[in-house]
């Protein structure tokens, strides 16, 4: 999973974060859409004294909304579940790796790290954060559960929510599976390193401000997965620039997935469109003036943060900002692209969403022009920072 870039991460945590988006900070605040007109069911909480606007926001979705949300039901059994492929028809990290019970395995694994001799540093970073990130997912369905109306009340429900939410974790844990492995393989990567990040970061968990909302959550997940699947289809180009024709293939095979749980996320929020045009673009508005915070903003490998002051995924993001691995224009992208895929733009709408309406239409052209600005300004900086990464036995990467 992946969202905002270190230009974008300024503004907050992201979970890529491009370096033109720290500007975003200043984006959110123009114009003054309020919390509350934003919020999905603000005004049905605050009735009841559960709406904060400085402190936690939980369960803010209204009864009203909360019935929109159970009439998707047979949406879920019957669209949603079909986007998931059977077991026996899925690829398996095996398929890509070197098969240990042949007698040419050790030969295999030598022509492997031939090849991954010729990735750059800076694309190890990049692989290896976005391994770290597939390879926390039991806080991914640990968030995916903690949504009214669609979690998985006992851990093996039989409703369609929650088988969706099992078989799409169960797809999604090939990745982090697969990425491991052939890194570990390399002999390039610290692993022990690699494995303290992990299990800091699934310890951590993350906070992606969807406040147990499924309209905010699924607004969160189409956005994320879709910034998922651009990071691993730009590291699948970089690999096969690089000499790793198998390396790209993985990050291709990896990214196709995602573009598939995209695909299942975007029309879930299609249908909360359909059946709640306001609400639906309230909440868009919402995720997008609180920014997308990646899943892997907490990550931590004991070491970063006291080798060099600064905070480990922000250099992770910076790295992959500069080398193009995920960028403010990419975040600026994804915006667009939903807006155009949720025709954001012709929708007739009116008082708080039509405000909210106004300002999602705004934000990508505002985010575009901040991380120019931003570029520019870091260009004519004639200092390039450097940050040595325990992953790569503390080699210096340089930085945005």
């Amino acid at each position: 999973m992946q969202a905002m870039p270190t230009s974008v991460r300024t503004m907050k945590a992201s979970l890529r974060a491009p370096q033109g988006v720290a500007a975003l900070a200043r984006i959110a605040r123009k114009p003054q859409l309020s919390r509350k007109s934003l919020s999905v069911s603000a005004k049905a909480v605050a009735v009841q004294g559960k709406y904060q606007v400085d402190e936690e926001v939980t369960h803010s979705i209204s009864k009203e909304r909360l019935e929109v949300v159970k009439s998707l039901d047979d949406f879920a059994e019957n669209e949603l579940l079909g986007l998931l492929k059977p077991v026996d028809k899925s690829w398996q990290p095996q398929d890509f790796l070197p098969n240990p019970e042949s007698p040419d395995f050790l030969d295999e694994v030598a022509e492997l790290q031939k090849r991954t001799k010729l990735i750059s540093d800076d694309h190890l970073v990049c692989l290896v954060g976005d391994m770290i990130t597939e390879e926390a997912l039991p806080t991914y369905m640990n968030m995916l559960n903690t949504l009214d109306g669609t979690r998985d009340e006992t851990g093996a429900s039989d409703t369609a929510w929650a088988r969706w939410t099992r078989a799409w974790t169960a797809e999604e844990n090939r990745h982090g599976d697969l990425m491991n492995k052939y890194l570990w393989l390399t002999g390039r990567i610290d692993m022990k390193s690699v494995e303290v990040t992990i299990q800091n970061l699934i310890g951590s968990g993350m906070n992606p401000k969807t406040e147990n909302n499924p309209y905010l959550g699924f607004v969160y997940t189409s956005f994320q997965e879709r910034a998922t699947k651009v990071s691993h289809g730009n590291t699948a180009r970089y690999a096969i620039e690089e000499g790793d024709p198998m390396l790209g293939k993985i990050c291709g095979t990896i990214a196709a997935d995602e573009g598939r749980h995209e695909i299942a996320y975007q029309r879930i929020v299609d249908q909360l469109f359909e059946r709640d045009e306001e609400g639906a673009m309230l909440a868009f508005a919402d995720m997008m003036k609180k920014q997308i915070v990646m899943p892997a903003h907490l990550m931590n490998d004991n070491q970063h943060k006291a080798n060099t002051g600064r905070d480990l995924f922000d250099d992770f993001s910076s790295v992959a900002e500069r080398v193009g691995v995920y960028t403010a224009e990419d975040y600026a992208e994804i915006m667009e692209h939903l807006i155009v895929r949720w025709d954001i733009e012709k929708r007739s709408l009116t008082g708080e969403a039509a405000e909210a309406q106004d300002y999602v239409c705004r934000l990508p052209q505002r985010v575009k022009k901040l991380a120019a600005r931003s570029s520019a300004r870091k260009k004519k900086n004639q200092k390039v920072a450097q940050a040595e990464f325990s992953w790569i036995f503390n080699r210096e990467v340089n930085l945005l």
